[in-house]
């Protein structure tokens, strides 16, 4: 019988702003302060953080810290499929999404055959890469790894060679790329996006309800 197995990602160093680390804890308090064992019931995986990189300067401007991100990205993805791969069910709860790219990885390689599907639930679309992105921020491009895409249409930086290689590795975790297909994603909730995320969407024909539908109609009209 399957069981549920607990990751606990508490990385933030592809986050924009700080705190995100402290959600997963967060979650622990509540779930005391409601006398729940849900902590206590299920066996936990912890992956390694990698904060004390935010008190260093990174030479990846395109792409901050995406060297210490690929790390999170392979033992996240490594536990997904470890528990997958056991006849369990994992549930990942993580600082920045920008590692929800390594879960999605996890899981295609514990399916390689399978075909994926993702309900991307969240105000951004994420699909930034370091040839398009504004801010640098990984935590706006776990999407576009598991599309394995440059978007190069939409080029306005030049990252660096090692800035590349870095990508090709997250593009690439697991040894398959690409891991979802456009036709294969729909997004939930989307209030706000760069034009070029917009452009590459309208593009590729994503079925997008963005958070005023949401509201209009409600999750389970939505859904149905």
């Amino acid at each position: 019988m399957a069981e549920i197995k607990i990751v606990e990602n508490t990385s933030e160093i592809a986050a924009g702003t700080r705190g995100a680390s402290l959600g997963v804890g967060a979650l622990k308090v509540a779930s005391m302060k409601a006398d729940s064992d849900y902590f206590g019931r299920y066996e936990r995986f912890k992956v390694a953080s990698d904060n004390d990189v935010l008190f260093e300067p990174t030479v990846f401007r395109t792409a901050k810290r995406i060297d210490a991100l690929v790390n999170i990205y392979q033992d996240v993805s490594d536990q997904v499929s470890f528990i997958l791969r056991n006849g369990d069910f994992p549930i990942v709860l993580a600082g920045d999404h920008a590692s929800a790219g390594g879960t999605i990885a996890g899981i295609k390689k514990a399916f390689p055959d399978k075909r994926l599907g993702v309900i991307w639930i969240d105000a951004h679309a994420d699909l930034h890469t370091p040839f398009t992105t504004p801010s640098g921020n990984l935590h706006g491009m776990p999407l576009a790894t598991a599309l394995n895409e440059d978007n190069l249409e939409e080029k306005i930086n030049q990252p660096l060679p090692e800035t590349i290689e870095f990508w090709g590795k997250l593009k690439k975790m697991g040894g398959i790329a690409p891991k979802v297909n456009h036709e294969d994603i729909v997004f939930i909730g989307l209030r706000d996006m760069e034009e070029p995320e917009e452009r590459y969407i309208e593009k590729h024909g994503i079925l997008v309800f963005r958070v005023d539908e949401v509201r209009e109609n409600g999750c389970e009209k939505l859904l149905n």
